[in-house]
């Protein structure tokens, strides 16, 4: 493939490298020119044009894409059609994701316009949840290379989605004098909880003097009705001849591993007992905050073996959150700063069902609802906004004049709401924690509205998504958290915020404020409604 500048007689068959406009008609990046195209571009004035050329032996983005994903070997994940030299991978039910590192990273080493990602080993995922994605980096690559690729991929099975199974799992509870009803109650909840989300069901539940024989007969009996048996000692495990795990053995069964280098969960204790798994549940699985314990029931549940070896290895990555309530306590860490958060505004769009006036332009008490956006932006709490523009951009730029604004133009504008997005972010400051993605149209939006999405989210740490409500359904504006920039990058066409929230796998948190959060004005109507007039 021959990248660069070349004479538009000579560019049929080119694929444009970036949009470009010919009288009323603009071709898109990436679009393969056709006779008629370069004689309408000929004729618009245009004599060089930035393309890609490709040769004999090349294969097209997509193709290329197309073919390396329909040569991999996998289980309950499907791919969907290739776009833009992109085929993302989806999990086609809920479990465990797994997948051969070794091969990921030989595909990856056979040459940099070729790239696949995936979730991290042994990630929990849901049905529908996105797992992996093929991205083909020019706009062609030559056959001999993806050959390469899918001849990697045909040696065996490059991940999968383990589903979850309906397994059956009873439940001790080990009692002290002293130990609250409550406490065991709230623990039963939330177990079948956790079980419930996974396919598992809680089946028995058995409360015993936290002793070696008691124990270890109820271990005996449950284990012979269900797919597996949780422990919940009334006091942790303090020693691996403990209750817990001298009661697995008590019962005929054997201790594969008592502690695990994750933390909440080190007190976990794993064992079999007449075929089956036994879970010695540590303290911290009474909370359904994410421990150790969560790790290893998941992999369980989908049929995922988990040896002594696994739960050594799961040190890296094993510090999951700090508990304030430890008898030794970690020494507290400084003071931190407020997290910064810029708004992206977004006022690109071309108001197409207005029927041509610019509903941004539109007056509201006088003033352009842009720009009265913008002060509302700037009133916030936020440490700087940034206005991406694009129609009619020098007469939006003129509304916003005096406006302490940082501008991002957007040439793509008319190619959909991703560009807009990455636009915005391109510009956010790299000491910022989140973005909040605010609408040009939203009149009933705040300072006070946009301030308290801000607080919500320093309250939560920074990373969760918060999004504005109304009446319990959800509106706009979002506050997305910056571990969700990268995948703004993978964004195509008419895709927003929305899709980064469903498939981000985050927490993500309502906040309620009115009926400004559901506003917005697309058509004439709901803008006079609003209050505004139309300007030509």
């Amino acid at each position: 493939m021959k990248f660069g500048p070349i004479p538009i007689e000579a560019a049929e068959g080119a694929v444009l490298a970036h949009a470009t406009t010919a009288g009323e008609r603009r071709f898109r990046k990436a679009h393969r020119l056709s006779a008629a195209d370069v004689a309408l571009l000929k004729a618009s004035g245009v004599s060089r044009i930035v393309a890609a050329v490709l040769g004999v032996d090349d294969l097209g983005e997509d193709a290329a894409a197309q073919k390396i994903a329909e040569s991999m070997v996998h289980r309950n994940v499907e791919a969907n059609a290739a776009a833009t030299g992109r085929v993302n991978l989806y999990a086609r039910a809920a479990g465990i994701f797994t997948v051969n590192a070794a091969m990921i990273d030989a595909i990856n080493a056979v040459d940099a316009t070729i790239t696949i990602a995936t979730l991290a080993q042994h990630a929990p995922v849901e049905n529908g949840q996105m797992v992996a994605t093929v991205k083909i980096i020019p706009f062609a690559v030559a056959s001999s290379l993806v050959d390469a690729v899918t001849k990697i991929c045909g040696s065996g099975e490059i991940f999968a989605v383990n589903a979850y199974q309906p397994v059956r799992v009873g439940v001790i509870q080990t009692v002290l004098p002293g130990i609250k009803s409550s406490v065991l109650d709230k623990t039963l909840r939330v177990t079948e909880a956790r079980l419930a989300r996974s396919g598992g069901r809680l089946t028995t539940e058995r409360r015993t003097p936290h002793e070696i024989e008691p124990v270890a007969a109820a271990a005996a009996s449950l284990a012979a009705d269900n797919d597996m048996v949780v422990i919940f000692g009334a006091s942790a495990m303090s020693d691996f001849k403990d209750v817990v795990p001298a009661a697995i053995e008590k019962a005929g069964g054997t201790v594969i591993r008592a502690g695990m280098p994750v933390d909440p969960g080190n007190l976990l204790v794993l064992g079999t007992l007449a075929g089956k798994r036994v879970i010695g549940a540590p303290g911290c699985a009474r909370s359904p905050k994410e421990n150790g314990f969560d790790w290893v029931l998941d992999r369980l549940i989908a049929g995922l073996d988990v040896t002594a070896k696994d739960i050594a290895g799961m040190g890296v990555g094993g510090l999951l959150m700090e508990i304030p309530t430890r008898p030794q306590p970690r020494e507290p860490l400084p003071a931190k700063a407020p997290l910064n958060v810029d708004i992206v505004l977004l006022a690109a769009g071309r108001s197409s069902r207005m029927g041509g006036p610019n509903k941004l332009m539109a007056l509201f008490d006088g003033k352009p609802l842009v720009r009265r956006t913008a002060e509302r932006a700037l009133g916030s709490k936020a440490s700087g906004t940034i206005i991406v523009t694009g129609h009619q951009h020098e007469r939006v730029r003129a509304a916003l004049a005096g406006l302490e604004l940082t501008f991002a133009d957007n040439p793509d504008f008319a190619e959909g709401l991703s560009t807009s997005l990455k636009a915005g972010i391109a510009h956010v400051g790299g000491d910022v924690a989140g973005a909040m993605i605010v609408l040009g149209d939203m009149p009933g939006v705040s300072s006070a509205d946009l301030d308290r999405l801000i607080d919500a989210f320093r309250k939560a740490g920074g990373n969760s998504v918060v999004r504005a409500s109304h009446d319990g359904r959800r509106g706009n504006p979002v506050l997305l958290p910056r571990s969700l920039f990268a995948a703004i990058a993978h964004l195509e066409g008419d895709t927003g915020a929305r899709h980064l929230v469903e498939a981000g796998g985050l927490e993500v948190i309502d906040v309620e404020i009115g009926e400004g959060a559901s506003v917005d004005v697309d058509t004439r109507e709901a803008l006079e409604d609003a209050g505004g007039v139309l300007q030509d």
